[in-house]
């Protein structure tokens, strides 16, 4: 809703008037062309305070030291919470609420948003995925579309719906009432497993997972659906199969199956759910289910495979082909650190001409030069 226009002072002074004459609320509004709820406003505030005019704002509660000190806080730990906050001000002498850090931290540029969850990861795992980009970056884009993409997923009966928020007026019972309302079911009951595949020329096909999956289960799944996509897609000759590092498929059944079928698979490094461009269609297809609003187990399946063959080869060919970008920011991440660290001790510089330097391939270089720099002008290096 728009901000209305505020009213000036004289008429507000002859609403005032108007009502210590003995005139209703209505009786004003009718006169004067203006809403009930105005008028009242304004005649309370006369009444509260003996004045029309708008109160001045009270000066800001929190000092800009005390601003600068959240402020560095929020910076070095962005998880601390305001309640966190209210208590370093209260041990600093500044008593404040929770709603004035927020307002506070919203003028400052910051908005309180969910914490992204990304797969733990360890220096061995930081090094495969840097292998890994380094290894393919270069890679032409004929070589991703030979590649078989697979992966599993947790299909939920509501699913996205789950989360979903709604409009509701503040009425008794409208909470439940059944427009304003998620169906539940109890745990493990409302969702199903699967398997899926797909190339830069579309899905391929799509296998429900009953019960607790092991080697040999996979490995049936794999002679049910893997050839038989391969063939549908026209993958052709030489192309390479990509599954994840689950301990199901690195057994070394699993192995000798693949190598005895001659499927030539893909290296890949752990916990990197990122890089697997799978990941994308899974939301696409998670989405789609959604709208359809399935209502038990069975259909929620059936529609999972109708919804998975209507993605369009379009989309799976777009993703094949931007594949380098996610490649790309895993090196960047690389020198986010660094980049901060030349910052200090060249501050004319730009992190963009960092990434540029190294897209030259003269990073081990430069930090030869920025150390030799380091030593002979004295500065402190921080490791």
């Amino acid at each position: 809703m728009a901000k209305t226009k505020e009213l000036s002072k004289d008429v507000r002074d002859k609403i005032v008037d108007l009502h210590k004459a003995g005139m209703g609320y209505k009786t004003i509004s009718k006169q004067l062309g203006e809403k009930v709820t105005t008028f009242g406003a304004i005649i309370r505030k006369w009444k509260k305070h003996k004045r029309t005019v708008n109160l001045p704002r009270p000066p800001c509660k929190i000092s800009p030291r005390g601003v600068a000190m959240i402020m560095r806080t929020v910076r070095n730990q962005p998880r601390t919470t305001r309640e966190d906050l209210v208590n370093d001000l209260k041990a600093a002498g500044t008593i404040v609420t929770k709603k004035t850090i927020g307002n506070t931290l919203c003028r400052e540029g910051l908005k309180s948003c969910s914490a992204r969850k990304v797969p733990l990861l360890k220096k061995a795992h930081i090094h495969a995925r840097l292998k890994f980009a380094d290894e393919h970056l270069n890679d032409s884009e004929d070589n991703w579309v030979k590649v078989l993409w697979s992966d599993e997923t947790k299909m939920e009966l509501f699913g996205i719906n789950s989360t979903r928020r709604v409009w509701r007026r503040r009425r008794r019972n409208a909470a439940y009432d059944p427009k304003n309302t998620i169906p539940a079911v109890k745990h493990g009951d409302g969702n199903i497993m699967l398997w899926g595949c797909f190339s830069a020329k579309g899905t391929g096909q799509l296998h429900r997972i009953k019960g607790t999956m092991d080697g040999a289960m996979y490995r049936q799944i794999l002679g049910e659906n893997i050839l038989p996509s391969a063939r549908a897609l026209k993958m052709g000759r030489g192309w390479v199969f990509q599954h994840d590092n689950d301990p199901k498929h690195m057994a070394k059944a699993t192995k000798e199956w693949l190598k005895k079928k001659h499927i030539k698979v893909l290296e890949w490094p752990s916990q990197s759910p990122d890089l697997n461009p799978i990941e994308n269609l899974w939301r696409e297809l998670k989405v789609r289910v959604a709208k359809r609003q399935p209502r038990n187990l069975n259909e929620l399946e059936k529609i999972c495979k109708e919804e998975w063959d209507k993605i369009p080869p379009e989309m799976c060919a777009i993703l094949v082909a931007n594949y380098k970008k996610s490649l790309t920011s895993v090196i960047a991440n690389k020198y986010v650190m660094f980049c901060r660290g030349v910052k200090y001790l060249f501050p004319s510089l730009k992190c963009k001409s960092f990434y540029n330097i190294f897209d030259m391939h003269f990073s081990g270089l430069f930090v030869v030069v920025i150390l030799s720099l380091t030593v002979q002008i004295n500065l402190p290096l921080k490791l």
